[in-house]
């Protein structure tokens, strides 16, 4: 609450003034005259006036009180921001009917306006005929709710994975508007600009938005923020263009092996905006079968073998792209029991990753490490059973003959003993 105390001479429509006391220049407003008269009656001090500052929202009513605090009934007046007396006790000198009279005693003087607008802003004056005088003021503030919040769109329908501009506009408004945005329950981060004609406001704000499939039919919702209004907003709804979507369903067998002799119905769903144009079936790395029937989104295999194995797949396309899940099939002997892995349908954009049988793959490297293993064994024994020192007796003898004679005749005489030539193997 603004509020001043200062003296102040008597104020009224048209201006005028009082002579000394007991002297009246005539002829004299009636509001003068009760001024002049009320400033002959001594007045007592200790009392005080009272007031607030009123905001209120353009077109509506407004209510400004002046209020006395220990009252003696001295003249209290409302005076507009043009000084001009609105009220003077409980009569209206000011030809502004929009001005009523909602309470007066001693101790307040309470008025009304409505269908209160912009140039009516400013401070209204309550003063009270004391001696000395008293005045304090109010100050009304007057609020604009925005006009024609509306959301412009880039463009009305975008393509999965685009970015998409949106702009919301709140026009002349007062103060300036905050914008929010929300996708749904989320807020979104926007970039707003102010502008200023005279003392209103316009403010838009900016939305970069990349879409997907899941924001098709979502709102966009510009929500504004603003003391004058509660819960304005504008909402647009998105549309979203995004390639098929696309599963195969096995129809028959519902559960168990796909066994040799028996048939295969599988169904292929595609789904997508704008809906798909053409579903097509065929089979990955290799011809399909002659005895495939395939009907529309449907393909059946009547008699399963083995030449059936392999990958088949169901692609669908529209105005977007172009999709495609995948169906391994194995076919198992007539006699299998064992419950088969689940068949791979995978969905894939412009040919789905093959899958690879890890068991296979994991075999083969078991075996090849087995055999590494038997292999380094079997080498193994090898090298120890011929590694060694070999020592013989075949010069014994020799080493004590006194000359080469003797000792090519102890040496040989050494090797006809048979006991006495031996083979050490360590």
């Amino acid at each position: 609450m603004a509020s001043r105390t200062e003296p102040s001479g008597c104020s009224g429509r048209g201006g005028g003034g009082g002579g000394a006391p007991g002297i009246l220049p005539l002829p004299l407003p009636l509001p003068l005259l009760l001024l002049a008269a009320a400033a002959l009656i001594p007045r007592g001090g200790g009392q005080n006036l009272v007031t607030e500052d009123v905001t209120v929202v353009e077109g509506e009513v407004a209510t400004i009180s002046c209020r006395v605090k220990n009252s003696d009934d001295s003249v209290i007046q409302l005076l507009n921001p043009n000084r001009q007396t609105i009220y003077f006790k409980d009569f209206r000198p000011l030809k502004d009917s929009r001005f009523q009279l909602v309470n007066f005693s001693n101790s307040e003087l309470r008025v009304s306006l409505t269908n209160v607008s912009i140039s009516d802003e400013g401070r209204y004056f309550c003063q009270l005929y004391t001696d000395p005088p008293q005045e304090i003021y109010t100050t009304m503030t007057v609020l604009v709710p925005p006009r024609n919040l509306m959301i412009d769109i880039q463009k009305d329908i975008a393509t999965e994975g685009e970015e998409i501009e949106l702009n919301c506009t709140a026009m002349a408004s007062r103060p300036a508007t905050t914008i929010r945005w929300f996708k749904g329950n989320k807020e979104l981060p926007g970039k707003s600009e102010v502008e200023q004609w005279s003392d209103m406001f316009t403010v838009t704000s900016q939305l970069l938005l990349t879409v997907g499939r899941e924001d098709d039919g979502l709102p966009v919702i510009c929500l504004v923020d603003h003391p004058a209004v509660k819960d304005l907003q504008t909402q647009r709804y998105l549309e979203v263009m995004y390639k098929p979507q696309v599963r195969v369903l096995q129809n028959y067998p519902l559960q168990g092996l796909t066994r040799e002799g028996e048939p295969l119905e599988l169904t292929c769903t595609a789904f997508g905006k704008p809906q798909p144009t053409e579903v097509k079936w065929l089979r990955v790395d290799d011809e399909m079968p002659q005895h495939v029937v395939v009907s529309g989104s449907n393909l059946l295999i009547n008699n399963l073998n083995k030449t059936d194995n392999g990958t088949y797949r169901c692609e669908a396309s529209n105005a977007v792209g172009k999709s495609s899940a995948d169906y391994m099939l194995f076919v198992y002997d007539t006699t299998a029991t064992t419950e088969p892995a689940v068949h791979d349908s995978r969905a894939g954009d412009e040919g789905s990753i093959r899958a690879v049988d890890h068991a296979v793959i994991g075999g083969v490297v078991a075996v090849v490490v087995f055999a590494m293993l038997c292999l380094l064994i079997i080498l193994g024994r090898y090298f120890a059973r011929h590694k060694g020192t070999y020592f013989t007796h075949e010069a014994k003898g020799a080493d004590d003959a006194a000359d080469a004679d003797t000792a090519i005749i102890n040496a040989e005489g050494g090797q006809n003993n048979s006991e006495e030539k031996k083979e050490y193997f360590i």
